[in-house]
């Protein structure tokens, strides 16, 4: 897993890890946008009169499609709801209505969810059925709810800003895993080369992983803290078990060992697209910059992003790459041996019979 740094590589990574840290530190976190969340639906709700709560949604749907589609407030306010919702494989098509639709318009999954909400919405607005006018509203209004319920929360007013409730969701995500080109391309920034050395990915495979990992943190069905989403490389395969590779968005590779049943009933082949999942407790620390000599086939170096210390077990948060963390739970006596610190150089571990693959 390891290779020699060109010149200045790895300062180039340093300085974009410092650069990711500041971009959180700098917007609200996922426990605050959900905190915002919960003070926008108590505002909905609370006037008697339905008209003023049917009102008051519309600008809760708002701030909705920008909480979790990290839509900008021009995007979100020009959606035709006849036009730019597909109902049937829940998305929202930004840049797709008004006079400046062209080819840079982008398709974005939203929730089983967030769609309820948005026909629950339509149900308010318009008995009759859906209207294509429900999100024509002026901005300074829907800016002046948002600082509001920004202060309601105690937080600085312009932390509640359409545009940094778009910037909180794309550090979120980041910090959640999603892998960068991916939330760029989320957010309609231009995306870097999704051409590695061993595979390439489209625009739909983008869409889909965005699409798993929304649909993952709707539901939350898997208890695995490390998600790598990529393309099988290649597969080996023996008598009983077959060697598979992958190659992650931002080039990483990841092997595994599974059964040529589970090959055969997962469809894998060169080229799909799949998602490997590690628990914390199978991630192994290493302290210090030397690869270890040991027979685990995964191995990333990194250094120590944060630690979660606890009576019985101690969470590392590790990061090997700009947008990739790695989480790793060991028992606080292991911890104190380690005495490892933030900012410390480390290698994070796991042999292929850790990694579990699945193409949903």
């Amino acid at each position: 897993m390891s290779s020699a740094e060109a010149p200045g590589m790895g300062e180039r990574k340093r300085s974009t890890h410092r650069e990711v840290r500041k971009e959180r530190s700098c917007c609200l976190d996922t426990v605050q946008l959900n905190r915002l969340e919960q003070s926008f639906r108590r505002w909905a709700e609370e006037s008697p009169r339905r008209d003023v709560r049917a009102s008051r949604r519309r600008i809760l749907v708002i701030f909705l499609l920008i909480r979790y589609t990290a839509g900008k407030l021009s995007e979100v306010l020009m959606l035709n709801p006849l036009r730019d919702i597909n109902y049937t494989r829940p998305s929202v098509l930004y840049g797709g209505s008004g006079p400046d639709a062209s080819a840079g318009a982008r398709e974005v999954p939203i929730s089983e969810s967030l769609l309820r909400e948005i026909l629950s919405l339509q149900a308010d607005h318009q008995s009759g059925g859906p209207s294509s006018e429900m999100f024509l509203i002026d901005p300074a209004f829907v800016r002046r709810k948002f600082y509001e319920r920004a202060l309601d929360c105690g937080f600085a007013k312009e932390l509640g800003s359409p545009e940094m409730i778009r910037k909180a969701r794309g550090a979120e995500l980041m910090h959640g895993s999603m892998p960068l080109p991916a939330v760029q391309k989320l957010l309609g920034h231009s995306t870097p080369n999704l051409t590695s050395s061993y595979v390439s990915f489209t625009d739909d495979d983008v869409r889909r992983i965005s699409k798993y990992y929304m649909d993952k943190e709707a539901s939350r069905k898997t208890s695995a803290r490390n998600c790598f989403f990529g393309k099988v490389h290649s597969i080996q395969r023996g008598d009983i078990q077959s060697h598979v590779e992958l190659v992650t968005l931002d080039d990483n590779r990841i092997t595994t060992v599974i059964t040529n049943e589970s090959i055969d009933r997962l469809g894998l082949r060169k080229g799909a697209l799949i998602t490997a999942e590690v628990k914390a407790p199978w991630v192994l620390v290493h302290k210090g910059p030397r690869e270890p000599v040991c027979s685990a086939e995964n191995r990333f170096r990194g250094t120590v992003d944060r630690i979660n210390p606890g009576r019985i077990n101690t969470e590392y948060i590790l990061r090997i790459s700009a947008q990739t963390e790695l989480c790793s739970v060991i028992t606080t006596r292991s911890s104190r041996l380690l005495d490892l610190k933030v900012g410390d150089s480390v290698w994070a571990l796991f042999n292929s019979f850790a990694v579990v693959l699945h193409t949903d």
